[in-house]
């Protein structure tokens, strides 16, 4: 049954939000600071007043009093919905300002690419972008890529009393059993990478030939945008512009931990190896990799674009990685993957970013895993059905741990396959209904629904509204792997509905 928002779902909501918003205005802090040490004044104005503007809406939201306890399911759901939109629209008041944007609608769009972790972009002028500016992108990659929930629950912000928060940004595994332990793992793991990555590029940056500030934040800003499988550089060129051979190892390999999950990290730090190596996501990646990679590589082969085989097998394994990770990052430009990549190539990319990484990383799309149990469900059900009445058969599988595959398990991983698979053809049917072509609104559409971020040619300035709109929604959802969307939907529907008076009998 349908149930509707209730006065006591909209309080609890409202003051929660708040606490989320009044988190924001503490990230808005980051590119303020930045601005004043760089005398970027324009930019401190700007981002002076969104920070006033999400403090002043967080304190009136927590206004709403509540008494600390257990948030349910529904409840946790509907504020993570709201709340990925809600500071989307804030995240944008200061990047609609700057004049780097032809249109408001513009400005947010690169806002939720940038807080799903993304990476497609409509910003103009990216080379004369301030340091604020910059710094707020990558923020707010930071921000989406370690989920504004886990953020807030590692902070000791919200309930700890519940997992339908954690779960409710599209993450069901736990690090640990308990949630709080979970997301701080989460961020000190997160914190360390990009920690040690900034400096390995930074130094590659200034080797590179940049003077040493400039080398830092660039190195800052890749090992963010890199780790958290994001995709917004600071140049338009992405990882082209640096022509470093060591930086795009470095961000081949920041790519691939960013699609692990967070509990192997954990694994491998206790000493549990094995746990790694068994793991079956771990397996169905390296050789779905292998695999995917030798056929992209031979499509590669018939192209003029490459001058010798090395830099055609580096360009396409850095490609290959950067789709599957759904990371966004290239080492070509949009226009010679439309005019010499093959057809074939293009929609091997967008196969790789719709079935995406490890569950429990960064990355998006469907996941290995999923996959895999999806697979592994099929193969169980044709085995059952072959099978004598009084055979049981069972499927066990390593992820984290011996696991035993179950119906429950298999409907869930179903579930939401079905739903991306559904929302990349609606995304492909109107960019072809407004005239693009087949192949390019296809993984168009994967790019957004996936979070991957690879730029087929269509979203550029200028582009359709409707069609950006269908964007914005399908980056949304991809990113809450829309089950948190759908309910939702559902209850405010329900809630809008006209109440049924009972039938009296007569």
């Amino acid at each position: 049954m349908w149930t509707r928002f209730t006065f006591e779902d909209i309080r609890i909501i409202a003051h929660y939000l708040g606490t989320l918003t009044s988190l924001f205005t503490v990230a808005l802090l980051i590119p303020l600071i930045t601005a004043l040490v760089f005398q970027e004044w324009e930019p401190a104005t700007r981002y002076f007043l969104a920070a006033g503007i999400s403090l002043t809406i967080g304190s009136l939201l927590r206004m709403a009093k509540v008494d600390p306890g257990r948030l349910t399911r529904q409840q946790a759901m509907a504020l993570t919905g709201f709340a990925w939109m809600f500071l989307a629209f804030i995240a944008s008041v200061p990047l609609a300002m700057s004049g780097h944007f032809a249109s408001y609608l513009d400005a947010l769009f690169d806002s939720v690419s940038g807080l799903t972790t993304t990476g497609a972009a409509l910003i103009m002028d990216l080379e004369h972008l301030s340091y604020a500016d910059n710094m707020w992108r990558f923020i707010m990659h930071f921000l989406g890529g370690m989920g504004l929930i886990v953020i807030a629950l590692s902070l000791g912000l919200l309930s700890s009393s519940t997992s339908g928060l954690y779960s409710s940004e599209g993450r069901s595994e736990h690090v640990v059993p308990n949630v709080i332990t979970t997301t701080r793992l989460i961020s000190k793991i997160s914190l360390a990478v990009i920690g040690i990555a900034t400096v390995l590029l930074m130094l590659f940056c200034f080797v590179a030939g940049m003077e040493p500030v400039r080398a830092f934040f660039h190195g800052l800003w890749i090992s963010i945008s890199g780790f958290m499988t994001a995709g917004f550089t600071p140049t338009s060129q992405s990882i082209m512009y640096y022509h470093s051979y060591f930086l795009e190892i470095a961000c081949m390999l920041l790519m691939l931990l960013g699609m692990i999950n967070f509990g192997l990290f954990v694994a491998v730090l206790r000493g549990k190896t094995d746990l790694f190596f068994k793991d079956f996501e771990i397996r169905t990646g390296f050789f779905w990799l292998v695999f995917m990679c030798i056929i992209f590589i031979a499509t590669l082969s018939t192209t003029p674009l490459f001058s010798d085989l090395l830099t055609m097998i580096r360009r396409g394994v850095f490609m290959l990685i950067s789709a599957s990770s759904t990371t966004g990052f290239s080492v070509v430009t949009t226009n010679q993957v439309l005019t010499v990549f093959s057809s074939g190539a293009i929609l091997i990319l967008a196969i790789l970013m719709a079935v995406g990484g490890s569950s429990g990383s960064t990355a998006g799309g469907m996941k290995l895993s999923r996959i895999g149990l999806t697979v592994k469900s099929i193969v169980s059900s044709i085995k059952e059905a072959t099978s004598p009445d009084s055979a049981r058969v069972s499927v066990v599988y390593h992820h984290i741990g011996k696991q035993v595959l179950n119906n429950e398990i298999a409907r869930a991983a179903m579930t939401v396959s079905t739903l991306f698979v559904v929302t990349y053809v609606v995304g492909a049917l109107v960019g072809i209904a407004h005239g693009y072509d087949a192949t390019a609104s296809i993984a168009e559409s994967v790019a957004m629904a996936s979070n991957g971020g690879l730029s087929f040619g269509i979203t550029t300035q200028g582009m359709p509204k409707t069609l950006e709109l269908i964007y914005i929604l399908e980056m949304w959802a991809g990113r809450l792997e829309f089950i948190t969307l759908i309910a939702l939907v559902v209850k405010i529907v329900a809630s809008l509905l006209p109440v049924r008076k009972p039938k009296r009998d007569r």
